[in-house]
Parts: C-alpha cells; structure tokens; sequence
C-alpha cells in the first residue's frame, strides 16, 4: 500500500503564472485517481529533504522551475539519481536551448532557417572579424538574437540595420553568443499571416496560428490544416523533437512569402501555458487542456508515449 506521500506527478514551479496550468493538471489526474504535487518556492527545501528521506516519492517529475530557480535543481538531481523520469534534465534543457546549436542542427536535418550569421560572446571577442558588407545577405532590417538568453524576447532586436547595432546589443549579454538573422516575412492569406506555434507534449503535437506583432493566439482547426496546406507544420514539430531530445516545448514556424516553411525561434523550452481566456496573449485554452491532459495521463501511465530517454 503506498503511503501518503506517495505521488504520480511531481511539478515544479516558480512562476506565479504557472498556477493555473498545474491546477489543470491535478484536476485531470484526479479524474484518473491519480495524486499530483505542487513543489514551490514555499516548500521546495522541505520537498528535497523528504524526498532524500524517503518520506516522500514521485513517479515522474515535471521541472519547470530549475531552469531559473537553481534551488529546484537538487531535487531533479535526487530523482535522476533515483531513476525517475525527470521532464527536461538540466543538461539536456541547456544543450536544446542554445540557438546557435540548434541553428546549425536544424540545417544538418534540412530544416529551413532563417540566413544567419553566429557572432561569438563580446566577452570572448569584443570585436569579432566581421565586415559591414558580410551584413549584406542578411537584407535589411534583420534580427538580432542572445543564443542563450530567453523569455519574452529578452534581448531581441527585431529591426536593426547596421553592424553597430549589432555591436551594442552584444554588450547586453556579454557573455552570451549572439545570432544576426534574416528577416522572415510571412504569407497572407484571408486575412492570416502564416505564422504558427507548435507545442510538442510527451509525443502529441498541436499547433496554433500566433501573431508576432500582437502576440495573440488564435485556433488552428483541422479544416484550415487541409485549407492552405498546413500538414508540413506537425511533421517539422516532430523533426525539432528529435533534434533536441525535448519532450515538452513550442517553436514557431512560418510560412514565408516563398511558401517556406521557416522555423524562426527554434525551442522554447519553457512553454508558457497562460489561458487565453485570463490573458489576451495567453495560450488558447483547448491547447492548455489538451496539453494537461496529456501529462496528467503520461504521468498515471494510461497514455501511449515516448519511452524515457536513455540518461534521463
């Protein structure tokens, strides 16, 4: 008999925003008689302690607060030690988070990108050897992104024309290589511009239309996917996938002027799961639910998945 302190799912969390998501979560691992426990700032010192104890156990751990809070990661550590299924291990988080990996990744798997030039942290080269007119393929304006350094178009420069911007905006993060891309303009159609984000959750992908300059979400039903042709986006989804070893995130995808398909912000590791019906920029909440209740049935064991990656 498993004693009280025993749980399916252990998630971890250290945004405040992250609450409602996790409630999703419990409620649909209530429905399947399953236990699901919040580790929070309040009681994450306490969750290590016990968990290094024995007094309390997980079957499945679910991370998304050691990436940026390094307090959680001695109970990722414990559990890896353990054999659990941890969802994203530190060092695999880090190695799919780099841009600048997974830009040259990407090419590897034929993967369209955006034309980008790698520039390497102003720590290591305050002035790289890069002349203005190597500038010249990027077009103008172009983009300018940390490799590392994300959340909320953190460090991002959407419309830069010159080298010294480029300059400056390595100063921000000086440790911290730095992409210059290509500027992608998306297909209109009715009134869509095509761009999309796709979630990948433990095997299932969705995908939604996402607006770059509002960043409001919008629905993406199965008869648009036949309409304009879509069917490439979930392939390429699972393409990033098996890149990255991630089995939780969202990219965004475009289809340009050229009817490319261009994956432009390659992983976010973190998704942000906000309701849409609370935040104007939130995630529509079917994609929420849906996305609950896939972890919630992964965790209990009642949903066919991926098998725990080897050294998770």
């Amino acid at each position: 008999m498993e004693s009280a302190s025993t749980y399916d799912l252990a998630f971890s969390l250290d945004w405040e925003y992250d609450w409602d998501f996790f409630h999703l979560v419990e409620e649909e691992g209530r429905a399947l008689g399953r236990r699901t426990l919040a580790v929070s700032p309040a009681n994450v010192a306490a969750c290590v302690e016990d968990f290094r104890s024995g007094r309390l156990g997980f079957r499945v751990l679910l991370d998304r607060a050691s990436a940026s809070s390094p307090e959680f990661l001695p109970l990722q550590t414990a559990a890896i030690e353990r054999g659990l299924d941890v969802i994203e291990p530190a060092g695999k988080l880090r190695w799919a988070s780099d841009k600048a990996t997974m830009h040259l990744e990407f090419i590897a798997h034929g993967l369209h990108t955006p034309y980008t030039l790698i520039l390497p942290s102003h720590e290591s080269a305050p002035e790289p050897p890069l002349r203005p007119d190597e500038l010249a393929p990027l077009g103008l304006p172009f983009v300018i992104k940390p490799a590392n350094t994300t959340g909320g178009s953190l460090g991002v420069v959407e419309s830069a024309s010159s080298l010294e911007e480029a300059m400056t905006a390595r100063r921000a993060f000086p440790s911290d290589k730095y992409l210059l891309q290509e500027k992608i303009i998306p297909d209109e159609l009715d009134g869509r511009r095509f761009w999309f984000r796709g979630f990948f959750i433990l095997g299932e992908v969705l995908c939604t239309w996402w607006d770059d300059r509002t960043h409001v979400y919008a629905g993406l039903a199965g008869d648009e996917i036949e309409r304009y042709a879509l069917r490439p986006l979930e392939e390429i989804v699972r393409t990033i996938a098996g890149i990255s070893g991630l089995r939780f995130f969202s990219t965004e995808i475009v289809r340009d002027v050229r009817r490319r398909f261009v994956v432009v912000d390659y992983v976010n590791e973190t998704c942000d799961m906000r309701l849409q019906s609370l935040y104007p920029d939130g995630v529509p909440d079917a994609v929420v639910r849906k996305t609950a209740a896939r972890i919630a049935s992964y965790a209990a064991g009642t949903a066919a998945g991926p098998e725990k990656p080897a050294g998770a």
